[in-house]
C-alpha cells in the first residue's frame, strides 16, 4: 500500500476497510463473494463492492488474479500490519506519538472498563518480564 510520493502506506477509507475485513477473514474471493459478506449489512450493491475492490487494487492494498472470466481478490498485506500502521498513525496524530497519552485520555473519558484495565495491567507485566 505504498503512496508513490512518500513511500508511506496509502490510507484506505472506512468502506474500503469493510471490504478488507472480508478479505482478511477469507480469501481469495470473487467480488460476488465479498458482496455476500458485506452488501446486506451496509446496503451496498455488487457494483459498489467492485468499485471498492478496484480502488483497493489501485492502492496496492489488495491483489487480483484472473480465474476464467472472473477475478479473485486477496489482501496484499496482513491485517496485523495494517492495524500496526493505523495504530501508530493514530497515536502520532492525536497524542504526539505518546501511547501513554492515549491511555490517559481513555481513562479520563471513563472509556476503560475494569476488564480493560486488568488486560492492560497483564500486558504491562508481560512487557516488563
Amino acid at each position: 500500500m505504498a503512496d508513490s510520493e512518500n513511500g508511506k502506506p496509502e490510507r484506505i477509507s472506512e468502506a474500503e476497510h469493510a471490504v478488507m475485513e472480508a478479505l482478511w477473514e477469507h480469501s481469495p474471493m470473487t467480488a460476488a463473494e465479498v458482496c455476500d459478506r458485506v452488501c446486506e449489512a451496509r446496503g451496498w450493491s455488487l457494483a459498489t463492492v467492485k468499485t471498492l475492490l478496484s480502488r483497493l487494487v489501485a492502492k496496492q492494498a489488495a491483489t487480483t488474479q484472473a480465474d476464467g472470466r472472473r477475478f479473485l481478490y486477496s489482501p496484499a498485506m496482513a491485517r496485523v500490519d495494517y492495524v500496526d500502521g493505523e495504530s501508530r498513525r493514530l497515536v502520532d496524530r492525536l497524542f504526539g506519538g505518546r501511547p501513554a497519552s492515549l491511555f490517559a485520555h481513555l481513562a479520563e473519558q471513563e472509556a476503560l472498563s475494569e476488564h480493560d484495565i486488568t488486560e492492560i495491567e497483564a500486558l504491562l507485566k508481560e512487557i516488563r518480564s
